[in-house]
């Protein structure tokens, strides 16, 4: 007898055997529906092992305890079995899956090829971004103990108004440490300054600055002689960094206990050498001597109610910050610094490592400045990433009518969605795998360039396992991110519809996919009217009357032996045939910063404080300058008394509400000025600040001061090599140096120049690669609606009547892409403007220039796979269907 039949003794005659029906109905009842056929054949073939070597009531038995168990919800969905699920994710099957995406990357070469370049040029831009963000994160992180650095902030109260000082009194940093117990270590530190150095005949300029004991205990700079106790423990003592070692010692270990003199007038004794400054520290420096020999050069030093140098601090491990806050509030309310004036100022506290990118004072507190750049190209990063990615998923969905009937096959042998889907998945890593490989090798190519455009030093990690972490967090990301869309999308297919060739899409795929075109276009266009609105701020302020001629307008400073025998200097630079004008300045004329308070006038308020700016200027200063008069006159040798009066601008006529100031006396500190003239308003500073009121008297100068030269435009390089030559006979002793007033000017916008040039390439990147996107949707477009081009082209349309038809949808969505961008464009553009204080107006056609390009761009695009379309052969495109 066979054993899997037994004898029917019914007049049917045998009956085959098989499960018990009631447990093989809820087998095909009850499974999950994804695995229900797998299942039942796999029931089946247990079933009859079973039968064969158990017998028929345990064969029965096994089989209904096993179709219940495979009862939903008991079962684990889309799995069948531990062989199914050997099958599905067992290496042949994955080999198998990664032959199969190399196969379709070359079958579709030029698909494939717009696929991996754009994903890698996103992956580029956005990996290159990363290493600047981490470069400019990475500035002053290196000290030890930089969670407990501090830098000293002054907020001044005075007329109803509250703004932030960053230079402080010099006694500050000793009361510091007295005053506060939290407070282990102090340094003020000056501002820097080039001073020359010289060791026999060899002479130098080095950026010099002057701090205390404990300076090398507090901050992190490398030590390669002497100890941080003694770098700076004596008014004799010097600490040099490596490079000034080597060019005065040969060695840093020469040069340790060596004499150096000072601006020919000091010897000093080096105490330490230092590695040199990195590009990672906001201080930079060449030399360190001690504040007490700074003191001892500059008496106001002492003095609290004098303010000039930086101060910072280091808190004990266990100190906290809002307590010592508050502790040194009203400080220097002891100190009666204000003099019993009615204003006040207050003691703030920021941490050291916020030094560097969140240098700005906004009112009362530091608050801004290059951290700002670092948040607005994070953003560019992530977006152009976004951009790229959504590129994948369009030109994905472009190619899924011909994957379609390779889904379609698939599911009906067995396949089930999440293999397809993890197939899928697969391929989108190997793309993006392909993609990051070639995107590291575009970084170390375009590195340089980069480099040499954001004036950085950076190079690709790659010793470090973070660089890589961070290379594989991308991949991992950019595939899962691309992929996901097309492999769901393309996973959900019905079977059924796809082998009877009815491929159609529903609305909420179409919606998605025009969104997503949207929004890439919308990017695009935001950073497009950002690079012009930066460009044109740019061109503004470099471009701008600043009310004085700044071209052909040199300037060197007073040092050396110049400082006593300037007026000899003087007339031997007025004989030169390309020298125009001279003059002197205490500061120079691209830059003046410095404050006073104590000057009032008649009728002026006693509770309301005005800070000056003044500046001290020499006999024919105003004709160097070409400046205006807006009355008065200019200080001249024919008035000895000019030796007392002073020049005021018109921004301070207006402060004083004075309506005949010319010939007025004015009070400054205990001293009588008169003013002589008035002088129409001009920039002495960047114009990211307002014109200040000026004050300017007659006669100083000052070792920090500068010459000024009005030069004949043409004889430049003559008219220095004859200026170069009286300094050097002059003044033997000190290196000649000089600049320009123009390029020390624009040198003021360098980040703003950066940041237009950045916006500049990453919106062509940005417009690039959408328009791969749109290429992509408008070819998936072409091949839906194949038969659609055919019938009408037998009907007589013409190829310009098809290429509108398929290209109208795709303008509507880059219109709206602009409509949409154009506000949150204006609104990111107006908050970045309000950095200056002079600036252009936000216009129309500035969005307007936007959108044209990016239409022109994406008709461009469009047209070529739409004419493309068009001018198929009809017989082809019906014959297709």
């Amino acid at each position: 007898m066979n054993p899997k039949q037994h004898a029917d003794p019914g007049p049917a005659g045998p009956r085959p055997v098989g499960p018990p029906r009631w447990a093989a109905w809820l087998l095909s009842r009850w499974s999950h529906p994804d695995a229900r056929e797998e299942l039942q054949g796999d029931m089946l073939e247990m079933y009859a092992w079973w039968l064969q070597s158990l017998g028929k009531r345990a064969a029965d038995r096994k089989y209904a305890l096993t179709a219940l168990r495979l009862m939903r919800p008991l079962a684990r969905p889309k799995r069948a079995t531990d062989y199914s699920e050997t099958y599905s994710f067992s290496p042949a099957m994955i080999h198998n899956y990664f032959k199969i995406a190399f196969r379709n990357l070359l079958k579709s070469k030029t698909f494939s090829a717009i696929n991996v370049f754009g994903l890698a040029l996103g992956m580029a831009c956005s990996l290159m971004i990363m290493l600047w963000i981490r470069d400019e994160r990475a500035v002053d992180a290196f000290h030890t103990n930089k969670d407990q650095l501090y830098r000293i902030y002054m907020r001044e109260y005075f007329s109803g108004k509250v703004q932030a000082v960053i230079w402080t009194p010099g006694p500050l940093a000793e009361e510091l440490k007295k005053s506060v117990p939290e407070i282990e270590m102090t340094t003020p530190f000056s501002w820097t300054n080039q001073h020359t150095f010289s060791v026999g005949s060899k002479i130098h300029k080095q950026a010099a600055n002057w701090a205390s004991s404990d300076f090398f205990k507090m901050f992190s700079y490398k030590l390669l002689q002497g100890t941080a106790e003694g770098a700076l423990r004596d008014r004799g003592n010097i600490a040099i960094s490596r490079k000034m070692a080597g060019a005065f010692f040969g060695t840093p270990e020469a040069a340790i206990g060596k004499a150096i003199r000072f601006d020919n007038r000091k010897e000093m004794t080096v105490s330490a050498v230092f590695e040199d400054i990195g590009a990672n520290s906001t201080l930079q420096f060449d030399c360190l001597m001690t504040w007490d020999a700074y003191v001892d050069d500059n008496g106001w030093a002492k003095d609290w109610g004098s303010t000039d140098p930086l101060t910072f601090f280091k808190l004990r491990k266990d100190a906290d910050p809002a307590k010592v806050q508050a502790k040194m509030l009203h400080l220097l309310d002891k100190t009666n610094r204000d003099g019993g004036k009615p204003y006040k100022t207050q003691l703030a506290m920021q941490p050291f490592q916020e030094y560097y990118l969140n240098g700005n004072i906004k009112g009362d507190k530091m608050d801004g400045g290059r951290i700002e750049y670092v948040q607005l190209f994070t953003f560019v990063a992530v977006f152009i990433l976004l951009i790229a990615c959504i590129n994948f998923m369009n030109l994905a969905t472009a190619r899924s009518a011909r994957r379609a009937k390779e889904v379609g096959v698939r599911k009906v042998v067995g396949a089930m969605r999440s293999m397809l889907a993890g197939q899928f998945m697969g391929e989108a890593l190997l793309i993006a795998g392909l993609s990051a490989v070639l995107a590291v090798l575009l970084v170390a190519l375009l590195l340089p360039a980069f480099n040499s455009l954001t004036s950085k030093q950076m190079a690709l990690p790659w010793s470090q396992p973070s660089f890589w972490g961070v290379i594989v967090g991308l991949l991992v990301a950019t595939g899962l991110l691309a992929g996901s869309y097309p492999a769901l999308f393309l996973s959900s297919l019905n079977p059924v519809r796809i082998l009877k060739g009815a491929l159609k899409f529903d609305s909420s795929s179409v919606w998605v996919r025009q969104g997503l075109v949207v929004f890439q276009f919308g990017l695009s266009v935001i950073l497009i009217v950002g690079m012009i609105i930066i460009y044109r701020q740019v061109g503004f302020v470099q471009s701008k009357n600043l009310g004085f001629d700044r071209e052909n307008l040199v300037y060197f400073p007073i040092e050396g032996e110049l400082f006593n025998k300037f007026n000899l200097l003087k007339e031997q630079l007025t004989q030169i045939p390309g020298v125009k004008q001279v003059s002197h300045m205490t500061a120079t004329p691209a830059s003046n910063g410095n404050g006073t308070e104590g000057i009032t006038w008649p009728g002026s308020d006693p509770n309301d404080q005005v800070r000056f700016t003044p500046v001290g200027i020499g006999y024919d200063f105003t004709k160097t300058m070409n400046l205006k008069m807006a009355g008065g006159r200019d200080f001249s040798k024919e008035f000895p008394t000019d030796s007392s009066g002073v020049l005021v601008n018109e921004t301070a006529v207006k402060v004083m509400g004075l309506k005949e100031p010319v010939g007025r006396e004015i009070n400054w500190g205990r001293s009588k000025v008169r003013i002589v003239g008035v002088l129409k308003d001009f920039h002495f500073q960047s114009l990211h600040n307002a014109i200040r009121p000026l004050i300017a008297y007659l006669g100083a100068r000052e070792p920090q001061g500068s010459v000024v030269i009005r030069i004949q435009a043409g004889k430049t390089p003559e008219t220095l090599d004859a200026i170069e030559r009286i300094c050097r006979k002059l003044n033997p002793a000190v290196p000649f140096t000089y600049a320009f007033t123009d390029q020390e000017y624009a040198r003021q916008y360098q980040s703003e120049q950066i940041v237009g040039k950045l916006a500049g390439y990453f919106a062509f990147l940005a417009i690039f690669i959408s328009c791969l996107g749109l290429f992509g949707l408008a070819t998936f477009t072409a091949e839906q609606r194949t038969r659609e081009i055919g019938v009408r082209k037998v009907l007589g349309a013409s190829v310009a009547g098809i290429v509108g038809l398929l290209s109208k949808d795709f303008l509507k969505l880059v219109l709206m892409a602009i409509v949409l961008a154009s506000p949150v464009a204006w609104y990111i553009m107006k908050q970045w403007l309000q950095g200056f204080a002079y600036q252009i107006d936000i216009e129309w056609w500035m969005f307007a220039l936007a959108g044209v390009v990016a239409v022109l761009i994406a008709v461009f695009t469009i047209s070529f796979q739409s004419v493309k379309a068009a001018m198929m052969n009809p017989v082809r495109s019906l014959r297709s269907e």
